[in-house]
């Protein structure tokens, strides 16, 4: 799925997840970065307390809600990823962000 674009990136782009220190290719979303660097689920179900992780990567499922610089319930499949970012991941019931 990502094949083409990680080809063709360059550089790479530093970031935080739960306050550890990532990197991934420039150009993938913020849902792309967590796959590829393994993260094990992007959220946890409210019931449950299930893992979660990016269905659909095009903004419908919901499964990709995350905390990003202090904004929650951003869809991270939906928000390309920058250098500093700081993405947390939530537990539990979360609002969309507007």
């Amino acid at each position: 799925m990502f094949d083409a674009r990680l080809n063709k990136a360059k550089d790479r782009v530093a970031f935080r997840i739960d306050g550890k220190e990532m990197t991934a290719p420039e150009g993938v979303t913020v849902a792309e970065a967590m796959m590829l660097t393994g993260v094990e689920h992007t959220r946890l179900s409210p019931i449950g307390k299930t893992p979660r992780m990016p269905y659909c990567m095009m903004g419908v499922c919901f499964e990709c809600l995350v905390t990003i610089n202090g904004v929650a319930g951003r869809q991270g499949c939906m928000v390309p990823l920058e250098e500093g970012m700081e993405i947390q991941r939530p537990a539990g019931k979360v609002k969309v962000s507007p």
